[in-house]
């Protein structure tokens, strides 16, 4: 496939925001196989779906047959991008900041491929950053930028005129360390164009001008869109906070169930966004969705791919698992492992150490207002245990029946739910 063709389908998938020289950016992929890099800087201890933009365009760009370059920001991470922030970032520690990158490259790694012709690799800005002493750095690299154009850019700009510190020279240096980057990757590995989310537009372009002027080479700039929801929420977000790719901060189960819950107005969009399906297949996909939005074909599709690729084959199952149990399936199918998950974020769970009342049970997780109301509940009917109507008022959670010795799910009606745990010890 030409590499026409991939700028073509990143604009047909929505993924292009801007390029420095859209013309020229094409002829250049045309030419030859390039190198192309995107970095992630480990501002948390995982990636978020956010990240997953960037991250997969670099994966398409290695499909036409570029090398990608992964950069995790040992360095940059330990200083913080004002671009987009009100106020300074928090600085963390070295060792925290190296736990972070360890922890995102091997998250990022798993969506390229690292042996063949296009073989991806990645670099670590620490490597060229930490030992290089501060006159070189002023000499070097200080010289080729002009404090009014940095003074004049949107994320310094906006921190000088608020009211309060303003912003310290710690982060006003940033963009001249991720402008390194790309001088340096240029001439260690010719790379010769970036990548990244819309909001590191002018760090980018600055890395672009200086390996331009300093190297005397060929360089361009290439932003995907920061995704937003139709209705004009955050795109992200959930009611727990981030949705993340580590699956010990975000369970399959909930990555799956986000997803799932995607609006039809946003499904097709983020089907060409966030998977690799042929386009010819999203557009069927999109007269279905037309045609009988209640099917909601899109949305699992959408849910099953996106698990897939972060998650695997194997947790896409146990996450389909725990939905059509909850659903309306048989709940003593599930084993430990897909209850654990129910416990980290699917659902609110209570600790227990020894055995509760089924009414006091109700009462204390908020299933019921009080006792005397978990009593009429049990009496009506309306409450099951692991997926049975319990209709004893002095029934005894002991643990005898848990689900893997150690979980009751109780329900109240049909969307309440709450998962008593057992405490070890």
């Amino acid at each position: 496939m030409s590499t026409s063709d991939l700028i073509q389908e990143l604009k047909l998938r929505g993924l292009i925001n801007q390029t420095s020289d859209e013309a020229g950016l094409d002829d250049h992929l045309k030419g030859a196989a390039r190198t192309v890099y995107c970095g992630f800087d480990p501002t948390a201890p995982s990636l978020h779906i956010g990240n997953l933009v960037p991250l997969f365009a670099l994966r398409r760009f290695q499909l036409h047959g570029h090398r990608p370059l992964l950069l995790v920001g040992g360095a940059t991470g330990m200083i913080g991008d004002p671009s987009h922030r009100s106020d300074e970032r928090h600085l963390n520690d070295a060792q925290t900041v190296a736990n972070w990158v360890t922890s995102i490259r091997s998250q990022a790694e798993q969506f390229l491929e690292f042996e063949g012709d296009a073989a991806a690799r990645v670099v670590n800005n620490l490597d060229w950053t930490a030992s290089m002493d501060v006159i070189s750095f002023l000499r070097d690299i200080g010289k080729h930028f002009s404090v009014n154009a940095m003074i004049a850019r949107d994320s310094v700009r906006s921190r000088l005129e608020r009211d309060g510190d303003g912003i310290t020279y710690t982060e006003f240096s940033y963009v001249l360390l991720q402008s390194m980057d790309f001088m340096h990757l240029a001439k260690q590995y010719d790379c010769t164009v970036q990548i990244g989310g819309s909001d590191q537009w002018g760090n980018i372009v600055s890395g672009m001008d200086l390996t331009r002027r300093a190297l005397g080479k060929e360089a361009y700039a290439l932003t995907v869109p920061l995704i937003t929801k139709a209705d004009g929420t955050k795109f992200g977000k959930t009611a727990g906070g981030a949705v993340w790719l580590d699956p010990a901060k975000t369970s399959p189960y909930s990555f799956y169930q986000f997803w799932l819950n995607t609006s039809d107005d946003d499904v097709v969009h983020f089907l060409n966004v966030f998977t690799f399906l042929d386009l010819g297949r999203i557009d069927d996909i999109s007269r279905l969705v037309k045609q009988a939005p209640e099917k909601r074909e899109g949305q699992e599709l959408l849910a099953s791919e996106v698990t897939r690729l972060v998650h695997g084959e194997e947790s896409l199952i146990s996450a389909r698992a725990i939905s059509q149990a909850l659903f309306g399936g048989d709940l003593t199918s599930l084993g430990e492992k897909e209850l654990e998950q129910l416990q980290l974020d699917g659902m609110d769970s209570t600790l227990v150490r020894g055995a509760v009342g089924l009414t006091a049970a109700l009462a204390e997780t908020g299933l019921a207002p009080s006792r005397g109301a978990a009593r009429k509940l049990v009496q009506s009917n309306g409450v099951q245990v692991n997926g049975q109507i319990q209709n004893d008022i002095d029934r005894e959670l002991d643990w005898s029946d848990a689900l893997a010795g150690r979980f009751y799910l109780i329900r109240r009606g049909r969307k309440n739910w709450h998962l008593l745990v057992r405490e070890n010890g």
